[in-house]
């Protein structure tokens, strides 16, 4: 047992010791890019593409402001869908650990409904509030996980199922 204890301790301790440190970046831009992807499947032939990408550009050490856009394209046995969104975005990060973001979107949407035959084309505007967590994957390219909330969301009137939205996404040269 005595053994076992010390080539555990032995083991652990090399592991902690051989951490690398992390080296600053050094970064002469100030623009940023990146985006998100995303796909579905679902019942009744469901099935979901979209793209968002997103140009930003570093106003001061924490503070980001850019354009952000979306397209989505959404397909079923009852009904189809095309949206397209542009907007602002200013994201504000803390200790390139967390960021808190606003990020306004105006929406195009054009909708066809399989079963009523029915065809509308409509807009929706969404300000998104929230804020996540960023983690580095790279030298200048990083993870942001966060959790957004459409503070004009209405539920009887929108088109979107909820106002709060999941939002996972790269950045690449913060």
């Amino acid at each position: 047992m005595k053994k076992l204890i010390i080539c555990l301790s032995i083991i652990f301790s090399g592991l902690a010791f051989s951490q690398e440190a992390e080296q600053p970046v050094q970064n002469n831009s100030r623009w940023t890019f990146g985006g998100g992807i995303g796909l579905g499947f679902g019942s009744n032939s469901y099935f979901n593409l979209s793209a968002a990408p997103r140009v930003g550009y570093m106003l001061t050490n924490n503070l980001e402001g850019g354009v952000l856009g979306s397209v989505s394209w959404q397909k079923s046995n009852a009904y189809s869908s095309t949206m397209f969104g542009v907007g602002p975005f200013m994201n504000y990060y803390i200790a390139r650990t967390f960021f808190i973001s606003a990020n306004y979107q105006h929406y195009f949407i054009n909708y066809k409904d399989k079963i009523y035959n029915v065809e509308a084309n409509t807009n929706e505007d969404a300000l998104y509030l929230g804020g996540g967590y960023m983690q580095r994957i790279g030298n200048n390219s990083f993870l942001q996980l966060g959790l957004m909330y459409n503070v004009l969301w209405k539920e009887n009137s929108s088109i979107f199922s909820s106002g709060l939205v999941p939002s996972i996404g790269f950045v690449i040269g913060l």
